[in-house]
């Protein structure tokens, strides 16, 4: 049996993922732009632009995914049905 959550806790938690969602775009796309803006900008080969572009895509998407399970992690409670003693 699970209690129902209030209406601030769910506005909280779609706060915290929207919150999540939005720094987790912002780090990866600066990460993407900050090791792929290298293809563009300096003399590489061309046979290089292609790999790099792709490897700057995922390291951006790694960083998102990071940034996005932190902040929902330190979002939980850290035992069901208590507080956080840090918050």
């Amino acid at each position: 049996m699970s209690p129902t959550r209030t209406l601030a806790e769910r506005d909280t938690l779609t706060v915290e993922i929207a919150f999540a969602l939005v720094t987790g775009l912002f780090i990866g796309g600066i990460g993407f732009l900050a090791i792929g803006s290298a293809a563009v900008w300096a003399p590489l080969p061309s046979s290089w632009a292609g790999p790099w572009l792709r490897a700057s895509g995922a390291i951006g998407a790694a960083l998102f995914a990071v940034r996005v399970v932190r902040v929902l992690r330190r979002a939980q409670p850290s035992q069901p049905g208590r507080t956080n003693p840090d918050s």
